[in-house]
């Protein structure tokens, strides 16, 4: 089963994201073997959901959004856990550089939909902040009829 995620980069407090990684190793451990898990390993939930998918003894595929992605983030432990995940993956796609990191972002959310059977989306069923946010991700992904399972945050 070829599983993608989309989500919150930032939660109200660290107890959500223990919330969060039950449901989703719940989630996973219903799912059917082989267990792929598509990402673009973007901090928050993106990062919670590979480690899960590791630990449960899947395989990363890691959909890029553009070659240099690791320097937007922090240096410190996200960029560190990026480095950790991406070197763990069984495939990588850098995606082609867009006009701005939000189209670029999007690209991406929407190359992870299409890679997978399902979609896991941590999300607060707000709009999305700016383009290419979670929001934008799940309205694609039922624009593809895609299964979505929301994780309420």
């Amino acid at each position: 089963m070829r599983i993608g995620i989309t989500g919150h980069q930032r939660l109200k407090g660290p107890s959500d994201w223990v919330t969060v990684k039950t449901q989703i190793d719940e989630i996973l451990a219903q799912s059917g073997q082989p267990l792929i898990g598509v990402t673009s390993l973007a901090i928050g939930a993106d990062q919670v959901f590979a480690d899960a998918v590791l630990e449960q003894g899947g395989t990363l595929e890691a959909v890029i959004p553009f070659d240099g992605y690791e320097l937007t983030f922090e240096e410190g432990p996200f960029r560190q856990a990026y480095r950790r995940l991406i070197g763990r993956a069984s495939a990588v796609e850098v995606l082609e550089r867009k006009d701005t990191d939000e189209e670029a972002y999007f690209e991406a959310g929407k190359r992870v939909v299409d890679l997978s059977d399902r979609l896991i989306a941590v999300w607060n069923g707000q709009p999305a902040a700016g383009l290419g946010g979670t929001a934008d991700v799940v309205q694609y992904a039922c624009s593809r009829n895609k299964p979505i399972v929301i994780i309420d945050v």
